[in-house]
């Protein structure tokens, strides 16, 4: 195996640990790793080996019950050179092979090689919060946490995957285990992958289960269940060498993790917040009273639309189209976190968890309106503007819609930023042609797939879990993942612990929703924690004021962008649509501004990925 190239692919990356470096190439094999370090700062530098040396590791993440698996492997044998969490999975591989993945409690994408059978494992954490990405072109395959340290190989195969550009332009993601890059897929969530030589496929390790009962039947016991689930996995995630901060949003997620903390932690805690200049966006106040009743070290940072210095190192990290404009305050808010601390606890994962989102409460709406039929379908259609700026009429159209539709169409028109017959309106005909036609294909067997897949026992629920699959996974963790290690930052998420997620998810739906009221058990098992003004005001979310920055700011940008001869040359839109798009935003027709923020992204990422020689940051012209 050529070292070099080990190197060159490791230099890619070297923003996501840029602490140390490592790499081991034997007989056809390579694997390198840069470590951010954080647990065993003086003998946990990777590579990592068992004790003859014949099984070998590099590991993206975290192993956090590391203390106990080692403790038990050491009572079985086992002989341990680092004081680390890397080194607990050489050794328990030897145990049971690649179940190992199965006892791991943590965030993780490993590639394990085994000298002896000649057999290399990779893996990733059962949520997908590290993500792995890889090629296989006949006897090779490439594998590594972002796609541009594969493309350092000029030989890994490449191009641009229409399918997966089509599924991002309907949910501002590409979803798993599609890749924009054609030659490249991502190795889904609670997937391991054994290559011994020849092509493999993916096997699904875990699942989370709806069907087991509760762990006990009295309703009265479960927040102080979710209570002591939320307090171990905070203190699990608070094993650290260095510095360890949080994220403080002022919803109930992210303040219900700091308060875990500060029954927890033995240090000060530090926390940060992202603020806006439009009020309806900002939630530092909320922050603030959390921050201020546990006194914790409080920084907040105000983020201003600076597109043409950050949308350039938005497309450069992201390594795919992505268009969830929260990267924006996200990538801020890491900058600034990164200056103190090298660690920071987030409230990711609760809505997940607890049915916080307001779109599952609006299904089950849908699903009680079912009875009204067609006529009630043709009536709300009438009433109904999709494009509306005024909300009861967006949620009338969406209502007549819905009702025409089976449940997976309808929450799929729910979440989707272009929607209902978009492709023949903005697609031209050989791109339209390339994706299989109006209804397009790959969208439609992933999302079909992974709600046929659910278990849970009713429609919100296998919703839910969809979402799990989903758009945890391709949108949310991606955005944290990017975002935090573009500044070699490590982001936990004790919401996100399995063993949390397991709990929250054995309990019936109406300990999370019950009375148009989400979160339920969450509230009750934190009511003692926290301010009323933050348990009991409506949900926010990390809300982007995108819509206002485009008419504002940066009102000149998608036309710059999007109506530049090299986007238009590419034949992928129609130009009479996306003018359209811009004209009707911009005259306050419509909101379309999360719709042409992902096509300004899209153009980007090729003009980065594609149309480059040899792929770099643009310069966007600042006028």
């Amino acid at each position: 195996m050529d070292r070099a190239l080990v190197e060159a692919m490791c230099a890619t990356i070297r923003h996501r640990g840029p602490d140390s470096h490592g790499a081991f190439t034997d007989d056809g094999v390579g694997l390198g790793v840069q470590r951010l370090r954080v647990i065993d700062l003086e003998t946990g530098d990777q590579p990592i080996y068992n004790e003859d040396e014949s099984v070998v590791i590099v590991l993206n993440g975290e192993i956090y019950n590391y203390r106990e698996l080692r403790d038990e492997l050491e009572q079985r044998g086992h002989r341990f050179k680092t004081k680390g969490d890397t080194e607990v999975i050489v050794h328990l591989y030897e145990e049971v092979g690649e179940r190992c993945v199965e006892r791991l409690r943590g965030m993780f994408a490993f590639a394990l090689w085994d000298r002896r059978e000649r057999r290399l494992v990779l893996a990733r954490d059962r949520i997908g919060k590290k993500p792995l990405f890889y090629a296989q072109d006949g006897a090779t395959l490439w594998f590594a946490s972002e796609p541009r340290a594969i493309l350092a190989d000029r030989q890994a195969p490449r191009g641009v995957d229409y399918d997966a550009i089509d599924c991002y332009v309907e949910f501002s993601y590409v979803p798993d285990p599609l890749c924009a890059f054609a030659g490249l897929r991502k190795l889904p969530p609670a997937h391991t992958m054994t290559w011994r030589g020849e092509p493999a496929e993916p096997r699904r390790y875990w699942r989370l289960d709806h069907s087991a009962p509760p762990e006990t039947a009295d309703e009265s016991e479960w927040p102080e269940l979710i209570r002591e689930r939320l307090l171990e996995a905070t203190r699990l995630r608070l094993r650290s060498d260095v510095p360890v901060g949080a994220f403080l949003s002022g919803g109930v997620d992210s303040s219900a993790v700091v308060a875990a903390m500060a029954r927890t932690s033995p240090d000060p805690i530090r926390t940060f917040s992202i603020g806006f200049d439009v009020g309806a966006y900002d939630e530092t106040a909320h922050a603030r009273a959390v921050a201020d009743m546990y006194g914790t070290e409080h920084e907040e940072i105000r983020v201003e639309p600076r597109a043409v210095e950050l949308l350039p190192r938005l497309v450069w990290h992201y390594g795919e189209p992505f268009a969830d404009p929260s990267a924006v305050p996200s990538f801020y808010l890491a900058e600034a976190t990164r200056r103190h601390v090298t660690v920071a606890l987030t409230g990711d994962g609760g809505d997940e968890s607890f049915a916080g989102y307001e779109r599952y409460g609006v299904h089950d709406v849908a699903h009680r309106l079912r009875r009204l039929g067609r006529p009630g379908a043709v009536l709300l259609s009438a009433i109904g503007s999709e494009s509306s700026a005024l909300r009861p009429r967006r949620a009338a159209a969406w209502l007549g819609a819905a009702l025409r539709q089976p449940p997976v169409e309808q929450y799929r028109h729910t979440i989707a930023n272009f929607k209902g017959d978009f492709r023949e309106r903005l697609y031209e005909p050989d791109l339209l042609a390339a994706v299989g036609g109006p209804r397009g294909g790959s969208a439609d067997r992933l999302f079909a797939d992974a709600f046929e897949a659910a278990s849970a026992p009713s429609l919100t629920e296998r919703l839910v879990e969809l979402d799990v699959a989903t758009y945890l996974p391709g949108d949310l963790l991606v955005k944290m993942d990017i975002a935090s290690m573009a500044h070699s930052l490590e982001v936990r998420s004790p919401l996100l612990d399995h063993v949390l997620m397991e709990t929250a998810a054995r309990l019936p739906l109406g300990a999370s929703l019950a009375r148009g009221r989400s979160k339920r058990v969450l509230r009750d098992a934190v009511r003692d924690w926290l301010p009323a003004s933050v348990l009991e005001r409506p949900k926010m979310g990390f809300r982007v004021p995108v819509d206002e920055w485009l008419r504002g700011e940066l009102r000149d940008l998608p036309a710059d962008v999007l109506l530049d001869p090299r986007s238009t040359a590419r034949g992928l839109f129609r130009r009479t649509e996306v003018e359209r798009l811009i004209a009707d935003h911009r005259d306050r027709t419509a909101d379309n501004g999360l719709r042409i923020w992902a096509l300004v992204q899209l153009e980007l990422w090729f003009q980065t990925y594609v149309d480059a020689t040899h792929p770099a940051p643009l310069v966007l012209n600042a006028a």
